[in-house]
């Protein structure tokens, strides 16, 4: 007779893995430079629930979302994951019974966001900042604040949009209809005007977290998402003080 399989977890896993495929994983916490380990964070996960099954499932969706992001933003600079996890585990719990059927939702949607809007696909970005730290989500806030203002950054519904999103922005490149996200000379796309070189990305953004100006602090646990602040405006701004030249196309 088969059995179940007893659900176990480590997260130490997650770090081990991580550290094999990124040579520092840096954190934008103006505080320290390396993010906060998953097995700093298996212990907060603990605190909130005591469902190993859920646990259990929830690493399986981490390591599934980093892998995911490795393969299509093999570029990418900061990996924090705090509120990301601790977002997920949320609305995993707030599931009840459903917990593990929304883990799964949700891993299927990140890992096709990844696929959509990585190197391997029209799109060709080449960080998932703008999506971890928020700034695609503040955007979309301030189009639309009164409906919009509680939806939290890693919601389904948010989710759903950068999907949709994603579709749409890939039939306008095959229609050549984009006049923001040119090819850049580094092989990716920018639809900013500054340059996003490793450097400049760095330097811009560390700039931004030291001033307070991340929409999301992915770094922290108990992180208040804000939207609305000219996040827009003052990175450009703020690029152009730091003579962070224009992208190359």
């Amino acid at each position: 007779m088969k059995q179940d399989i007893p659900f176990t977890y480590n997260f130490q896993i997650i770090d081990e893995f991580l550290l094999q495929n990124v040579l520092k994983p840096l954190s934008l916490n103006p505080q320290k430079q390396l993010i906060t380990s998953f097995a700093e964070l298996e212990s907060l996960i603990v605190e909130e629930t005591t469902d190993i099954r859920l646990i259990s499932n929830l690493q399986n969706t981490l390591e599934l979302i980093l892998n995911a992001q490795l393969e299509n933003f093999p570029g990418n600079i900061f990996w924090d994951c705090d509120f990301m996890v601790s977002s997920i585990l949320r609305q995993a719990v707030a599931m009840g019974d459903d917990a593990v059927a929304f883990l799964k939702t949700f891993t299927n949607k990140m890992v096709t966001l990844s696929e959509l809007f990585g190197i391997n696909q029209e799109i060709r970005f080449c960080y998932v900042h703008d999506f971890i730290y928020g700034f695609d989500w503040a955007r979309w806030v301030q189009k639309d604040p009164q409906n919009r203002a509680n939806v939290e950054p890693f919601s389904l519904i948010f989710l759903d949009y950068l999907l949709a999103k994603a579709q749409e922005l890939i039939h306008r490149i095959s229609l050549d209809q984009v006049t923001n996200y040119q090819m850049c000379d580094n092989g990716f796309r920018n639809p900013f005007p500054f340059s996003r070189k490793p450097e400049d990305e760095y330097l811009l953004l560390t700039y931004l977290a030291s001033a307070g100006f991340i929409p999301v602090a992915a770094w922290n646990w108990h992180s208040q998402p804000v939207w609305n602040k000219p996040f827009q405006e003052i990175r450009q701004q703020l690029a152009l003080q730091l003579n962070i030249q224009p992208q190359r196309r």
